[in-house]
Order: C-alpha cells, then structure tokens, then sequence
C-alpha cells in the first residue's frame, strides 16, 4: 500500500504530469470563457412561431362558382386565374401558395366571401414574445439571428432581426414574484430567405437566438 501511494506521488511530481495538468485546467477555463461569453453576447426566443400573411381571394359579384382551377397545396404567380364565379374571373394580386380552396362546383358565392386562401410565403416572418425583462434592451433590428424549427430538429436557419414591437402584447401577463408587477411581454420579427429555405411552412414552431453583440 506504501508503495503504491509512493508510485503515485512519484508521479504526481513528474514535469510532464505537471504539464498535462496544466493544460487541462487552462484548456477547461477556456472553454468555459468561451461558453459565458457566447451565452453573454446572446438572448433566447424560446416562444416561436413561422408567420406569413395571408391573403383571401373573393368575388366583386354575387354568383355559383363554375370552376375552380387551382387545389390546395399549389404555388401560383401574380396573374393566375384562380377561380370562374358567375361570370367573373378570379386572379391572383401576388404570389403565394394555396392553402383552402373551395371545390363544389356550384356553390354560391356573396361579394368579399373568400373562395380560395392563400399564405404569401415570400413574407414569412418568424415571430418570437419575449419578455421584457429577458434581454429585450439588448435585441435591436439588424442583429443577426439563427432559428430552430420542431420540425426539422437539429437543423439551423440564419435570418436577420427586422422589428422589435413598439407595444407590449398585454395577453398572457405574468406578475413578477418580488414587486408584483406585471411583466410585459414584445414581439421579435426575424426575417429571412424564403427561398433558401422552402421547407419552411407558415405555422411551425421554432426557438430564435439572438447575436446581441
């Protein structure tokens, strides 16, 4: 047993034992410096969600609908007839892609009683509520922002903060445990290259991150 523990203090004042150690403890500093750091120059979005608006396509005058020539799912240009009511046909203002559409022929359809939906994906935001008092002051538009979706799970989207919300959303109001005070929550836009992205589908949810510095 005393020969064991003097291999083992033998060992212990080796230089290169000495060295070693050394540059697990610098190495293991340094990496969590780095970790603080990151986590510093950062603010999480947890609550998240893809939004694009959405545009409802409706006849002017009264009539059934004689033909409907697109189905849900469908990705149509600016300028593409859409639909035939009554003697009217419907054309789309933008693009965007179907997501309801009505398809009895024969149905009756009153003016601005829509007969086909569609999101403008070419708009999708994500849409992040933070509360005031979880790095808000430090979130501005232009900062540089990466987005998780639950859908496509380990994947990272890169986008840019486009708006901080002027007014608090007073929905879902939380009270602070010390004072007492409602905490406030805002909305953070992020926008981003659709195009780069067309997996991406309005109504999923996702976490953003913030590069704040």
């Amino acid at each position: 047993m005393q020969e064991q523990e003097t291999k083992k203090e033998s060992i212990l004042k080796k230089p290169w034992f000495q060295s070693v150690t050394a540059l697990v403890v610098i190495f293991g500093t340094l990496l969590v410096f780095i970790f603080w750091q990151t986590g510093r120059n950062t603010v999480l979005i947890e609550n998240s969600i893809l939004q694009a608006p959405v545009i409802s396509l409706s006849p002017m005058t009264p009539g059934v609908l004689n033909a409907l020539y697109v189905k849900e799912g469908d990705h149509v240009a600016p300028n593409t007839q859409i639909a035939l009511v009554g003697s009217q046909v419907i054309t789309a203002q933008e693009d965007g892609v179907i997501f309801s559409a009505s398809n009895v022929i024969g149905t009756y359809f009153a003016p601005g009683q829509p007969v086909v939906s569609m999101v403008k994906t070419g708009e999708m935001k994500v849409v992040g509520t933070i509360d005031e008092t979880k790095g808000l002051k430090d979130i501005a538009g232009g900062q540089l922002a990466t987005f998780t979706v639950d859908a496509y799970p380990g994947k990272k989207y890169v986008g840019v903060v486009d708006s901080v919300s002027a007014a608090a959303d007073n929905t879902g109001v939380v009270f602070s445990i010390s004072d007492k005070r409602p905490i406030q929550k805002f909305d953070v836009k992020v926008r981003f290259d659709t195009t780069a992205y067309p997996e991406l589908k309005s109504g999923m949810s996702a976490k953003i991150t913030v590069s704040t510095k």
